[in-house]
């Protein structure tokens, strides 16, 4: 498929209910056209890996788009440079999220982005380097232990940033840290408690939300 007959198939299937319901759940609709992830997710299995395609997405700004860039983009080919043109592009949590899990956390710059990306000013900019810890917890299981450690410090010094797409992706990063096994479980839970206490609404809310969830048995 190309560029064009892509978007002819994402506007048929477009739902402006959809696009209107978006607002509800926090999502920028400025670029919209109200696609449900699962079309997106079976359009992407009919297009394939296609890294021309992926980046003639992402430049037409459409929101659907750009997940589906996300989706069909060849990992091999992605740099560092295009992960920070397309992080500094990021207008809503759902697409932010959507390119750490489909694609972001693949890459050999994983690690190092989300470092630098969770100290970084920019609302969804800082929330892609924590939304990056949260999945490479969740989904690489290869990865040592002591690169877990290096985010718990990270998620420690940031915790007091009160804006809600930056707090909520501190706690998911914290709480799938603390899930991936029971020594990660416990030094997550030393810091959910240091956090709890700091002189903040936002640590305080993280801490004690990662704290409900870390503090059963784990095998």
């Amino acid at each position: 498929m190309d560029l064009k007959e892509v978007i002819k198939e994402l506007k048929k299937n477009s739902n402006l209910r959809d696009k209107e319901g978006m607002v509800k759940f926090g999502i920028n609709p400025k670029y919209a056209l109200g696609v449900r992830v699962p079309i997106l997710r079976k359009l992407a299995k009919m297009i394939g890996t296609d890294h021309k395609l992926a980046g003639d997405l992402w430049n037409t700004k459409i929101h659907e788009a750009r997940i589906l860039a996300s989706m069909i983009e060849d990992v091999d080919k992605v740099t560092e440079k295009q992960m920070d043109l397309w992080v500094e592009e990021f207008n809503s949590w759902d697409l932010c999220d959507q390119c750490c899990m489909n694609l972001f956390w693949k890459t050999s710059f994983a690690f190092k982005k989300a470092i630098e990306w969770s100290g970084r000013q920019k609302e969804f900019v800082k929330r892609a380097g924590f939304a990056l810890m949260a999945v490479l917890a969740w989904k690489d299981k290869g990865r040592a232990n002591r690169d877990f450690l290096v985010f718990l410090k990270v998620i420690e010094k940031q915790a007091d940033d009160n804006r809600n797409f930056v707090k909520k992706a501190i706690n998911w990063a914290l709480r799938q840290i603390g899930k991936r096994n029971k020594y990660l479980q416990k030094e997550a839970i030393k810091v959910a408690k240091r956090i709890q206490k700091l002189n903040s609404k936002s640590a305080k809310w993280i801490g004690s939300d990662a704290l409900r969830e870390l503090s059963g048995n784990r095998s």
